[in-house]
């Protein structure tokens, strides 16, 4: 698209310098008929004296000339018209396309999530923020796991103590019902005797 713009412009201004060429060309070729007819004419008491037939010609090949470079110019300006307007269709067609390369960008860098667009960046951040708040909970849950771990031991070894006291406390009991099951048995051995 650039390239296209470019060479309109260097198409324009060569047109340019061609017609600024073409009427240096012109006026030479004028002048020099202007000379010829000047130096061929007769000198007849210090005015010079030119042939009617010479002078026509002149007119008529001026006359040539001149509408020959008004078409020139008219085909000239006629291209440079279109090339002005081709230019300007090329604008348009760049900004365009400028248009359409942005939205596309746009659409590159969006990241749908749950059906909404997210820009890259703060889909990013969305989901560092959930990465970071389930690391949160992992820690608020190995910190409970551990809290209620060391309560569940504390209350395993007061379980087992207990036990212990209880087993110490049943066998105390039971030595205790035996002694008193023996002594009851001893008075009434006693009583019967």
């Amino acid at each position: 698209m650039m390239r296209k713009i470019i060479f309109s412009l260097i198409l324009i201004s060569s047109a340019g310098n061609l017609l600024a060429q073409d009427s240096l060309a012109t006026s030479n070729f004028i002048e020099d008929e202007f000379d010829n007819l000047i130096e061929s004419s007769n000198s007849y008491q210090g005015y010079k004296v030119v042939d009617y037939d010479a002078l026509i010609e002149l007119r008529n090949n001026t006359k040539t000339h001149v509408q020959k470079l008004k078409n020139e110019l008219q085909e000239k300006q006629g291209v440079i018209s279109e090339q002005n307007d081709e230019n300007d269709s090329l604008e348009n067609n760049l900004a365009d396309t400028q248009k359409e390369l942005k939205r596309v960008n746009d659409e590159k860098d969006a990241i749908n999530f749950l059906g909404m667009p997210f820009s890259k960046g703060s889909y990013m951040a969305l989901m560092w923020g959930i990465v970071g708040v389930l690391v949160l909970a992992l820690l608020f849950f190995i910190y409970k796991y551990k809290n209620s771990h060391s309560t569940t031991r504390e209350a395993r070894q007061k379980l087992k103590e207990t036990e212990s006291e209880f087993d110490a406390y049943r066998a105390k009991a039971l030595e205790k019902e035996q002694r008193l099951g023996r002594m009851l048995q001893d008075e009434k051995n006693k009583a019967k005797e």
